[in-house]
């Protein structure tokens, strides 16, 4: 039997971006979440340029800008993955520790919006008090304006 939940959305607003990084994470709090999809998007390249991007597990959170999850349904409760500066956050100032790398993929960053949409079957889930990174792992040539997005479900 499928659990109920309430579904959240995190973001990196509209950053420029110079280094592979995290670009967003996402700390469970006292229920597991499920990650169901992400959103990645570049506005200032002209040129090709392949970029890896990977889903990963984190055992020591990045220090990020904090980002209080934002929920979707009308008088929903708030999200138990809380913004903060090692819980729920975008673009990191440092890394904290990765371990288990779950996706990975290659972005040609003149394609548009790179979507990441899995079967229900291929959802990542995250454990009570477990992080969930989207990464940028490999470094842009030069500065490039990026946009990153996703959407979980808590199941509280």
């Amino acid at each position: 039997m499928k659990q109920e939940g309430f579904v959240y959305y995190a973001e990196l607003p509209s950053t420029a971006i110079t280094a592979a990084k995290t670009l967003l994470q996402i700390k469970a709090g006292a229920a597991p979440l499920e990650l169901l999809e992400f959103h990645l998007s570049q506005i200032t390249k002209t040129t090709s340029e392949l970029l890896e991007v990977q889903i990963l597990r984190k055992s020591a959170a990045a220090t990020v800008t904090s980002f209080t999850p934002l929920e979707f349904q009308p008088a929903g409760p708030a999200a138990l993955a809380v913004g903060g500066t090692t819980a729920t956050g975008n673009n990191a100032s440092a890394e904290g520790t990765n371990t288990d790398i779950l996706f990975k993929s290659i972005w040609n960053v003149l394609n548009g919006e790179y979507v990441y949409m899995p079967t229900p079957e291929a959802r990542i889930w995250v454990p009570q008090t477990g992080i969930i990174a989207i990464k940028l792992n490999t470094a842009p040539a030069a500065s490039m304006t990026m946009f990153c997005n996703a959407v979980f479900v808590e199941y509280q």
